[in-house]
This record gives structure tokens, sequence and C-alpha cells, in this order.
């Protein structure tokens, strides 16, 4: 993480024990990351036999799909989003200025982001929830598409620098899993209608 500070920068510890603390903090973050899928595993173990077929089915899907998207977003917001981030504010510090981050507070920011981002790559799992709960349908979201694309672009502004390149970065991957979410949405529910279909045939 010290590589996106700018060359000759140093960290400072501001707490008497974030010495300690930040780098085991930063080693149990890591340990859960990694132990996460063997954990919801277990979770789901314990789950899947009080369930029909059918949602057991959709579940470890949804639980798949999850894990990947979350970690994608972690990985997209580590090896994209925090570079640009980094460059734009060691960009804007006045020239006299010596960077000096504290070493509790970098690495929180760190976390929060990543968390951030990968919350925000479950937007497919979440419009299909929406759609197979029958909270919304698929024609509705598709009228909704306007939007939702604004709202990306917003949440794009509010997580990157004010520049337009970072905003995109950001709103875009949304939109794109927006959209994959209508279509996997569109296709269990046009099974769905089928199913019903030939049951009241």
């Amino acid at each position: 993480m010290r590589d996106y500070l700018p060359e000759g920068a140093t960290m400072i510890a501001t707490g008497v024990t974030s010495p300690f603390l930040a780098p085991l903090k930063l080693t149990l973050m890591i340990a859960l990351f990694i132990s996460m899928p063997a954990l919801l595993h277990q979770v789901w173990g314990m789950i899947a036999p009080v369930v029909y077929r059918q949602q057991r089915r959709i579940g470890a899907w949804l639980l798949s799909a999850s894990i990947m998207l979350f970690y994608g977003g972690m990985a997209f917001a580590f090896f994209l989003v925090f570079p640009m981030m980094f460059s734009f504010f060691t960009s804007v510090t006045p020239d006299g200025v010596a960077m000096m981050t504290d070493i509790g507070l970098y690495l929180d920011f760190i976390l929060a982001l990543l968390l951030a981002f990968g919350l925000a790559f479950q937007i497919p799992i979440a419009t299909f929830l929406l759609v197979w709960a029958k909270v919304t349908d698929v024609q509705t979201l598709r009228k909704s598409r306007p939007y939702v694309i604004v709202g990306c672009f917003v949440v794009g502004m509010l997580l990157t620098p004010p520049d337009v390149f970072s905003q995109t970065m950001l709103a875009v991957p949304m939109w794109v899993l927006f959209e994959l979410g209508l279509l996997a949405s569109g296709s269990v529910a046009g099974r769905q209608g089928r199913s019903l279909a030939q049951s009241a045939g």
C-alpha cells in the first residue's frame, strides 16, 4: 500500500498503540478476506438442508456469484482506482508541504474503500433478488435505467477524485453490472413464466 504514496513520503503513528494495532488489524482483515468463502460455505451448509431444492440451487449460485463480485470489486479498486486516486491527491499537495500519512488513518481509508467497492459490485445480486422476490419486475427496472445511470455517476462522483475520468471508471462498471443483473433476472423470469404456462396447460 505504501507504493501509492509519493516517493520519499513517510508514514507516522500519532497513537501510542498504532504501530502495533495497525499491522495487527491489517493481518486480521486479510485473514478474514481469505477465509470468507470457507466461512460462507459453512453457513450455507447449515441453511441448505431446510430450504426447497429450487431455492437451494439459486442460493448456491447467488452465493458463488456474490463472492466473486465482491472480490472483483476490491481488485478493481486496488489495482485501478487507488493508483488514480492517490496520484490526484499527491499532485495537489502544495509546494513545501511534506506528506506524512498516519498509518492508522491510512489503513482505515483503504479498508473502507475496498469494502465500498466490494459492496457496489453486488448490484447484479441485488437486482436479481428484487426481481426474484417480486418486489419489482424487469420492465420497471428497464424503465428506471436513466435514473440508474445518473445514480451511478453520482456515486462515482462521491467515491472518486473530482475528475471525469475517475468518476467514469466507477460509474461505467456499476452500470454494466446493473445491465448484467437485468439479463440474469430476465432469464430467470422468462423460465418461471414458461413453467407457469406449462403447469396451467
